[in-house]
């Protein structure tokens, strides 16, 4: 294989013959000369790309999107409609049928939007661009090597970010764990329900769930709460948080538990408190935004019967990427270093926070929101 040569500009027609170079830098078998025949970047997944939800959205404008009423009543049916399914991965995989149905939900509304985009094209893109290059290459290189082996086929459609079924695996993903669940020798992310439960379910079992823990559970925290705590590197025990005051929602003890458990506030110290455990970090290891990975525990919860969230959800206009990137960019000038300024707002731009606060004496939440914003103008 050719070793890389990139272009540094990622966008603009006048980029078409450094695209060009680059995929014949990568080109190296006879499918792969059908692959990338007259293909060009896309410049729409490069705008997608740098627009997620994930990124802009804060925790109750998101949450509201993701676990809506419609969702949740779909879910429900979905849960009923394929329980045979969903059964037995429990008994093989000892995956709970809600969380399989709660995933589903959230990645493709239940396969209603499973994505329409050449998924070669849209890998080509992303590897050319320089914000996530390696990454995407490695993608790119494992769809192209799946089409190769008659795996998938070389018009294969999927997400702007080269995800594809009803449960948006990317190419390393479905080449490492999925299943052919009914043993016809084909696997279809597509159309057979077999297949996609199953292979949920064996993906999430190596990226470690465990079996018979729950993912968290809201809390409430006592108003004198050490916030510098609240995040997903400090580690205690249940029963260490009860200590410090930690309580259910409904204000009883937590269970007595030697479980180790990270209490996070997604929203600041004004937002809800979840205390979480490693099967959070599991649904992390599938999609590593903790909105998206508190919307899938919540959603899973629901469809069971629990009820809405304690907390009462705040109005806060939700951030730009311009109003990160001048966060971002005055952290820096004030001496809190948040790296070069992206508009994302990622671990060190948080810890530049909690150091913003602290020097500042406000609560230390590390929380990248719009009284952030207003404080920092």
């Amino acid at each position: 294989m050719t070793s890389f040569v990139y272009a540094d500009d990622t966008q603009g027609s006048s980029n078409t013959h450094s695209f060009v170079q680059f995929l014949s830098d990568i080109r190296s078998q006879a499918t792969l000369n059908d692959a990338f025949n007259d293909l060009t970047p896309n410049p729409k997944v490069l705008e997608y790309d740098r627009n997620q939800a994930e990124f802009n959205l804060n925790f109750w404008r998101y949450l509201n999107s993701r676990v809506s009423q419609n969702r949740l009543d779909k879910g429900v049916i979905k849960l009923q409609q394929h329980q045979q399914f969903l059964q037995e991965n429990y008994k093989k995989y000892g995956m709970p049928s809600q969380i399989i149905v709660a995933f589903w939900g959230l990645e493709t509304n239940y396969g209603k939007n499973v994505g329409k985009m050449h998924l070669i094209r849209s890998l080509a893109t992303l590897s050319f661009d320089k914000r996530r290059r390696e990454f995407f290459t490695h993608e790119l290189l494992t769809l192209l090597k799946l089409i190769d082996e008659g795996k998938l086929p070389l018009n294969a459609q999927g997400s702007w970010a080269g995800a594809m079924g009803n449960m948006q695996f990317i190419p390393t993903n479905v080449a490492a764990y999925v299943i052919d669940a009914n043993t016809d020798g084909k696997i279809d992310l597509w159309h057979t329900q077999a297949d996609i439960f199953a292979s949920a379910a064996h993906f999430l079992k190596k990226i470690g769930w465990h079996q018979g823990e729950r993912w968290g559970r809201e809390v409430n925290i006592p108003k004198t709460f050490n916030y510098h705590l609240a995040n997903l590197s400090t580690k205690k025990t249940v029963n260490e948080w009860q200590t410090l005051g930690v309580r259910t929602i409904d204000d009883t003890n937590l269970p007595n538990s030697n479980m180790q458990a990270s209490l996070i506030l997604p929203m600041g110290y004004n937002g809800p408190a979840f205390l979480v455990y490693q099967n959070f970090h599991a649904i992390l290891r599938w999609n590593r935004s903790i909105l998206y990975a508190l919307s899938v525990g919540h959603l899973s919860d629901r469809l069971i019967g629990a009820s809405q969230l304690f907390a009462k959800s705040i109005t806060e206009p939700s951030l730009s990427r311009d109003d990160i990137k001048q966060i971002q960019t005055t952290l820096n000038q004030l001496g809190f270093d948040t790296g070069e300024p992206d508009g994302i707002p990622g671990p060190k731009t948080r810890h530049a926070t909690r150091a913003y606060q602290k020097a500042n004496n406000l609560p230390i939440d590390g929380y990248v929101g719009y009284q952030l914003l207003q404080q920092l103008q």
